[in-house]
């Protein structure tokens, strides 16, 4: 016992929980004055004797061969000598009296806690179903039996069981310790330990392969490094809470004391169940393998799962443990009767030291209110149902079991158990199937024809079916639109003097009253009042005070025997520019600008001086927060869904994380909004008002890893510490994916169905994933009256770009223009868009870029760089569709400097000309000029994964295109004289025009 250290925190306040029980005379305790706890030898058979439990619980360890009393007041422990030095440091009220080899001195010992008894009252509680045996056992019976003192006993067991229910943090953490490790060991060892005996045929007990796997404890790199469970778990503190349990075959015994048979693990339908315990506290996991299933099994395991599902919606804080059962019943009643009489007659029970606490039994008739913080054992079993479709003995009857190991909490249950577990995770199948035969198709020939249709390639399309002549057409009365809507909107305002722009003048006051003055004012010293954010300033025999506001700099320097502080101040008339200067309110006011003073104390000058810097960064700070916050509105309250139960999406995922955590919750549709609930604290929920959302966005798991719906809201709300406007519910496409192609089924099978197999149910998956969140997207925009539409982008109309720090996919929706996979997202509603310039677009780059210019002038113009020259005619002709003027030019421009100009006069800006430089700066550029934008880069260095991508003037393309256009011509060569192909084709039409009198051509400055 070398090892042993007791918490003793922890230990005192436990015991004084129950010290606080028996004076308050709880009711569970049958009116007990005092409870006593005797232990003999150690009963390896069975571990969860309350006594036991009770010890650990209070010790971290069972104390064989210990006698404990506790009463209102003090708890008394005899025990060896061995065992009494690491009791020696409980609390005072605590005493140890230790045993010795004298038996005169152990009787007295006995006799002088019988007097402790009769001090406490005669109603003596004990747990009457625990039996010990041993010396000390027989020796405490001879002599209480023979004592004057006779008590009434009463149980207590049920007193003890309610103190252990309600789990701390700390038993929670070896809770989900234990689950981690016994879901490792189901998932990546033993449920790969039968896929490898079935697909080879080899004949092994159920016995044989549960001591493999009980063995498997002793392998610490197993859940070290296979599992990756890290630091926080000590494997040596792992031990089995049973020996896991294989059946198949047609027997199976779903109780958890059932023990292994010894016949051979046969295919089909086989249920395994095992369980581990970290630090004492026991988890369970129970698992159904379907080997070559029918149909019939295959919908039975899938209900299963649903039934599962539906009881955690049902257990949550405050529930009684048989409405948990009766909901199980009616699922089963109203969704597949018949299987209702092979339904258990629980569905689990409570689980901590102690594995099984029939107190908390799910059943019928248990009246017991769960409780945030209790943790269960939730058990989904059917025993013993007919396969009609049997073909041996061994199939005519199977059973199925899910076992999972659950917290109770506000909301939703945390599963600490949580694993892949739907049919097609739990499923293999290995009949050999017949192979489709492949469908050869017909192969047209083309047509082969000696006569040319055309000598130019573009002479054979008309105006009307030139995309680009219908893309000039309609961005010309675009771009007429613009400059007559910015002349309308902007006529009232002249230049610079619009009402809005005024600065208007802000007042601070130090102090409303005199009283609020420091008292110490009589040496008339230079001070600072902090909490009034305050510089008093001696100033002919009194102190002036200056609110810190007005304060701008200062300096501090010593000369001689003299300390010199030179403070200035902000007043108006002294700004360099009109942004700068502060208006005044009286208009023949005088301000100080600034002050010096002198003393020949230089740290009390030195003091001041730096608490007046700290105190104006502080200030600052505090504004600068303030500002950031301006646009969090106040949210109104979310209403709760009455009479129903909300719609929710479980085990999903939030972007922004709150606290930067990220574990799976779940969403739930409320009356006027949206709720996600953490796991892990009611802090981190997220509510958002179905009034505060601007666009909802569905996004497949088609061609990603996730699927997503999210939320682009018209004002942030904080999440956590940060605001944000966009909310995000995602879940991972493939994180129930079960590899297969990696065991020993490869070498009997030579080919590549397990791939194949793969495959396909990785496309079932993302499946039925876009189905469930496309009908809670749905269903949200339903509870909204049609408010909200659910919008889905088109993928097949998306660019690669990079609009903030990664090349992503840009996709385009009937509204907007969104990234949503990876953060920082971009959203651009279409509506807010006044114009798109397209940069860098010009002959020889491989790349441009577009800024997007909103309506609103005060906000910043956003970038997407590096979108690939390739996919230019599809971002015009969506920006064509969707109605947005856009411009392009051949370098990039100075935004911040064009957008100042444009604020500080909207309307000589439109007066001028408005977006039309843009075209202007487009055509007006000569060939020099037009020789270095050549060599601009984008804003944005991505990697140097092309680095002549941008620098050179002659691509491959423009190769291919000239051994195509002419094999006999030097057509590639470098003499800059020759006009290609567009450069003719493009004179040739221009000629044309003029000849018909339809100059098209823009005017230059």
């Amino acid at each position: 016992m070398s090892e042993i250290k007791i918490d003793r925190a922890l230990y005192n306040k436990r015991i004084d929980m129950i010290h606080k029980a028996l004076a308050t005379n709880r009711p569970s305790l049958n009116g007990a004055d005092s409870i006593f706890i005797l232990i003999g030898k150690t009963d390896e058979d069975n571990p969860y004797h309350k006594s036991a439990v009770l010890h650990t619980w209070l010790l971290g360890y069972e104390f064989p061969t210990t006698a404990l009393l506790i009463t209102k007041t003090e708890t008394i422990v005899i025990t060896s000598a061995a065992k009494a030095k690491y009791l020696k440091d409980l609390q005072a009220s605590t005493l140890v009296w230790t045993r010795s080899k004298d038996a005169e001195h152990n009787k007295k010992l006995f006799q002088d806690l019988i007097a402790k008894m009769t001090e406490a009252g005669s109603n003596l509680g004990i747990i009457q179903k625990d039996k010990y045996e041993g010396p000390m056992v027989k020796e405490w019976n001879e002599i209480y039996g023979a004592s004057e003192k006779k008590f009434t006993e009463v149980d207590v067991s049920s007193a003890i069981a309610e103190l252990l229910q309600l789990k701390d943090e700390e038993e929670l953490r070896s809770i989900r310790n234990a689950s981690r490790a016994s879901t490792g060991v189901m998932t990546k060892f033993l449920s790969e330990e039968i896929s490898t005996i079935i697909d080879e045929d080899r004949k092994v007990k159920h016995s044989a392969l549960s001591e493999t796997v009980e063995s498997k404890i002793e392998d610490d790199n197993f859940f070290k490094k296979t599992l990756k469970l890290g630091d926080s778990l000590d494997p040596s503190q792992l031990d089995w809470c049973y020996s896991p349990n294989i059946q198949s075959g047609g027997k199976f015994d779903l109780k958890p004391s059932a023990m292994p048979d010894d016949n051979v693990l046969y295919g089909g339908v086989i249920v395994t169940f095992l369980g581990l315990r970290y630090k004492s506290y026991c988890s369970n996991i129970g698992r159904t393998y379907l080997i070559d299933p029918t149909k019939t099994q295959e919908q039975n395991y899938s209900f299963a799962v649903a039934l599962q599902k539906k009881v955690l919606e049902t257990i949550t804080n405050g529930v009684k443990a048989r409405d948990v059962y009766k909901a199980a019943q009616d699922f089963i009643k109203e969704k597949n009767p018949k299987l209702l009489s092979h339904f258990l007659k629980n569905v689990g029970w409570g689980t901590g030291i102690e594995f099984r606490d029939t107190s908390l039994l799910l059943n019928e008739k248990n009246q017991h209110v769960l409780k945030d913080g209790m943790t269960l054992t939730l058990v989904i079993g059917f025993q013993d149902i007919p396969n009609d479709d049997a073909q041996d003995n061994k199939s005519k009857a199977y059973s199925i079991l899910l076992i999972d190991t659950i917290n109770v909490t506000n909301g939703a249950p945390e599963v600490f158990t949580e694993s892949p577990k739907s049919r097609g995770d739990v499923s293999y199948y290995f009949k050999e199937e017949e192979e489709a035969k492949p469908v050869k198709k017909e192969v047209k020939k083309p047509v082969k024809s000696a006569i040319l249709k055309s000598k130019l390639r573009g002479e054979n399309k008309s105006q009307e079916d030139d995309p680009e002549a219908k893309r000039k057409v309609n961005q010309r009365d675009l771009h007429d639109k613009l400059q007559k809507s910015g002349l309308e909107k902007y006529a009232a305002e002249s230049s610079g003097n619009s009402e809005g722009t005024k600065t208007t003048f802000k007042r601070y006051e130090s102090y409303k009253h005199l009283s609020q003055l420091p008292k110490d004012m009589k040496d008339l010293r230079i001070r600072v009042d902090a909490k009034n954010q305050t510089i008093l300033i001696p100033i002919n025999g009194r102190l002036v005070p200056f609110h810190i506001a007005y304060y701008k700099n200062g300096s501090s320097n010593e000369e001689g025997e003299y300390a010199y502080l030179r403070l200035n101040f902000n007043s108006p008339g002294q700004g360099v520019s009109k942004k700068d200067d502060i208006p005044s309110e009286v208009a023949d006011a005088q301000f100080v600008r600034s002050i010096t003073l002198r003393s020949r104390d230089g740290e009390h000058i030195a003091g001041v001086f730096k608490k007046i810097t700290d105190l104006k960064k502080e200030v600052l700070k505090r504004e600068a927060e303030k500002k950031e916050m301006e646009d969090v509105a106040p949210q109104g309250k979310l209403i709760e869904a009455k009479n129903r139960r909300p719609i929710r999406l479980d085990t999903v995922y939030v972007r922004p994380a709150p606290e930067g955590k990220r574990v799976n919750g779940l969403i739930e549709i409320h009356q006027n909004g949206l709720r996600y609930q953490s796991p892990i604290k009611s802090e981190f929920n997220i509510e958002i008002l179905f009034s505060n959302i601007k666009h909802l966005y569905f996004q497949p798991c088609d061609h990603e890893l996730i699927v997503i719906i999210h939320a682009h809201l018209k004002s942030p709300i904080m999440v956590g510490k940060k605001k944000t406007k966009d909310i995000q519910i995602y879940r991972e496409a493939t994180d129930l994916a079960f590899d297969e192609t990696g065991n020993r089924r490869r070498r009997y099978r030579y080919g590549d169905e397990d791939e194949l197999e793969q495959e396909q149910m990785e496309r079932q998956r993302r499946v039925q994933l876009n189905k469930e969140f496309k009908q809670f997207a749905e269903a949200i925009s339903d509870a909204t009256n049609g408010t909200i539409d659910v919008e889905i982008p088109f993928r097949e109309l998306g660019f690669n770009g990079v609009p903030f720090r990664s090349n992503v996919l840009c996709q385009p929706t009937t509204e907007s223009l969104i990234q949503l996979i990876d953060p920082p997202f971009l959203v651009v509603t279409l509506s807010e868009i006044e114009v798109v310039h397209l940069e860098r677009v010009q002959f020889g780059l491989r790349q441009f870029d577009m800024v997007v210019i909103y309506k609103d002038f005060t906000r910043p113009v956003t970038h997407i760089n590096s979108i690939p020259m390739s996919q230019l005619d599809g971002v015009k002709d969506w920006l064509n569709s969707v109605d947005v003027p856009y411009y392009e030019g051949p370098v990039n421009l100075n935004w911040p400097t064009i957008m100042k100009t444009v604020t500080s006069d909207p309307h000589q800006f439109f007066k001028d000309g408005g977006w039309s430089f843009l075209t202007l700066d487009n055509e007006g550029g000569s060939g020099q000029e037009s020789q270095e934008s050549s060599d601009e880069e984008s804003e944005f260095h991505a990697s140097d994964e092309d680095p002549e991508d941008e620098s050179d003037s002659y691509s491959e393309e423009d190769s291919d295109m000239s051994e195509e256009g002419d094999s006999e011509g030097s057509f590639g060569s470098d003499d800059e004289s020759g006009d290609d192909w567009d450069e003719m084709d493009n004179k040739a039409k221009k000629l044309d025009t003029k000849g018909r009198g339809g100059d098209d051509r823009k005017r230059k400055r």
